[in-house]
């Protein structure tokens, strides 16, 4: 019974050391801003992650009608777009649907710097020209690239590994 009590105590003691020996190595020397580092399969970049804003799925839908009733089934309520010009964005709690109908072939994953789930500012975010610069700096293929002599509204859009669509679409 000692031998797995301490064998379980030198296990610990050794996570902990490799822990902060792993901290101590990933810092700079005398400073403690990370300069690239993984965390949870998340890059992250000069101590930050990339500031995406509000997140929702984009999807090609048949019937907005059908679409629509069936979103409300699972509890969405419509919190933006005109089923007249075929869109809709369906919320539920922090969860974002968008319903496209004819506007586009396939689902698009969408993210709105600047925004939170609300569609309210917020106050902290990266403009979609600096994740342009980032992803570029990545080596990340950009399908749509927004005008880096502008401010204001632009979007861009990639293609991951597998095909999905990505848009980051920057209203203000």
């Amino acid at each position: 019974m000692k031998t797995i009590i301490i064998s379980v105590f030198l296990l610990a003691a050794f996570f902990c050391f490799g822990f902060f020996l792993n901290i101590a190595v990933t810092k700079e020397s005398g400073n403690s801003i990370i300069k690239e580092q993984t965390f949870n399969n998340s890059k992250i970049i000069n101590g930050e992650n990339m500031k995406l804003g509000a997140f929702s799925v984009s999807l090609n839908v048949k019937d907005i009608k059908a679409s629509k009733e069936f979103y409300e089934n699972l509890g969405f309520t419509v919190f933006g777009g005109d089923i007249k010009k075929n869109y809709l964005i369906m919320k539920n709690e922090n969860s974002l649907i968008g319903l496209f109908q004819g506007m586009f072939e396939n689902n698009i994953l969408t993210f709105n710097p600047g925004w939170d789930e609300n569609a309210k500012n917020i106050e902290k975010f990266d403009d979609v020209r600096e994740i342009q610069k980032k992803l570029k700096s990545n080596n990340i293929k950009l399908i749509t690239e927004a005008d880096e002599n502008t401010s204001g509204p632009a979007s861009l859009m990639v293609s991951d590994p597998d095909g999905n669509i990505i848009l980051v679409d920057q209203h203000r």
